[in-house]
């Protein structure tokens, strides 16, 4: 399946932000474990902070810090960003 270019990831957090997740793109094997670790649709995922030299990165999810490499934290579709309302 493709990811369109319109599609918000993990990657496109910055330090701090937390968004929505709604669909993992990897293979059955893969999404399964992390569904173990709490990368389910629905959950709030924060991204924390990036190693050093930028790979992994490491989000926090139902309470733990999870380090993912770059091209799997761009296949965890977010939900859209709300506009915030004054």
């Amino acid at each position: 399946m493709q990811i369109s270019g319109n599609n918000l990831t993990l990657l496109d957090l910055v330090p701090g932000e937390e968004a929505t997740l709604a669909a993992l793109h990897l293979p059955e094997d893969i999404a399964h474990r992390l569904m173990i670790l709490g990368f389910v649709p629905g959950s709030t995922v924060t991204f924390t902070r990036r190693a050093p030299g930028g790979d992994p990165h490491v989000y926090r999810v139902d309470g733990s810090d999870i380090a993912l490499r770059r091209e799997t934290a761009g296949k965890i579709l977010l939900e859209p960003r709300r506009q915030k309302h004054s």
